[in-house]
C-alpha cells in the first residue's frame, strides 16, 4: 500500500454493523476522497463493549520509540510482524478498522507513476484491517495514532502492487474487533478472513492525486471519465 485512501462518504461507510445496537460516531472530521498520512481519520474499535467510530492519527509511532527516535512514524504494518514485540500490545488491545470506498496504488518509474484507485468489484464497502493505541493526550499524534495491516497482493492485484490492505468484510469485522478474542487467534482470523484478489477491480485515476490538497470526486474517478 503506497499511503493513500479513498473515504469519501462516511455515513454509507458505517451502515453496516446489524450486530451492534449502535454505532457511538463521535467523529468531526468531513469525507475525503485524498486521504494522506498524518491526518485524522475515521476509525471503527471496541470500548466498553460498544462500537465507536472516532479521529484517529494516521500513523503510528509508540512513546518509546518517539523518545529514542530509533523507529519511524508506521502507516502500515505487515501482517507477518503483528505478533511482534513493537505490535503485539495494539494486537492485543488496538485492534480497529477503517471505513473507506477504496485506495490507491502508484505503478511505473519514477517521475512518471500512474496512481489507481482499488476498491471491491461489487462497490460495497471496504474495511481495513488496523492496530491503534488508544492512550491520554500525548506530545506527539503518532503515540495515539494508527496503522493498518497489510499483506501479500496475491493473484491479480500484483499487476498493480505487491502489497495490500487486509480488508474485510462486514460481517466479519465484529470478529476482528471482539477483545475476548486472544491475539494469536486474532491473527490468525485476519489471515483466513482477508478477502481475496477475485473481491477487487481497479481503474487509472489522474495524476493530480499526488497532490494531497486536490480532493473530490474527481481524484477518484476513471482517468478520461466525467466525475
Amino acid at each position: 500500500m503506497c499511503g493513500r485512501f479513498d473515504q469519501n462518504d462516511i455515513n454509507r461507510l458505517i451502515q453496516n454493523f446489524e450486530w451492534a445496537q449502535e454505532v457511538f460516531n463521535r467523529s468531526q472530521a468531513e469525507g475525503r476522497y485524498n486521504v494522506a498520512p498524518g491526518s485524522f481519520r475515521p476509525l471503527l474499535h471496541m470500548q466498553d463493549d460498544s462500537l465507536f467510530l472516532d479521529d484517529v492519527h494516521w500513523g503510528y509511532r509508540s512513546a518509546w520509540a518517539e523518545k529514542s527516535g530509533k523507529l519511524p512514524m508506521a502507516i502500515n504494518t505487515r501482517l507477518e510482524k503483528i505478533n511482534n514485540r513493537y505490535w503485539i500490545s495494539l494486537l492485543k488491545r488496538g485492534r480497529a478498522v477503517v471505513p473507506a470506498a477504496g485506495w490507491y496504488e502508484w505503478t511505473g518509474e519514477k517521475g512518471s507513476k500512474q496512481p489507481w484507485h482499488i476498491h471491491r468489484a461489487d462497490a460495497e464497502p471496504l474495511f481495513m484491517a488496523a492496530l491503534a493505541h488508544f492512550g491520554p493526550p500525548a506530545d506527539s499524534p503518532a503515540a495515539n495514532g494508527f496503522t493498518i495491516v497489510t499483506a501479500d497482493a496475491g493473484g491479480g492485484l500484483l499487476d498493480v502492487h505487491d502489497r495490500r490492505p487486509v480488508v474485510l468484510a462486514a460481517r466479519d469485522v465484529p470478529l476482528w474487533l471482539d477483545p475476548d478474542i486472544p491475539a494469536e487467534q486474532a491473527e490468525h482470523l485476519l489471515r483466513s478472513m482477508a478477502l481475496g484478489p477475485e473481491c477487487f477491480a481497479w481503474h487509472m485515476v489522474d495524476r493530480g492525486l499526488g497532490n494531497v490538497r486536490n480532493d473530490g470526486p474527481q481524484v477518484a474517478a476513471p482517468l478520461g471519465h466525467a466525475a
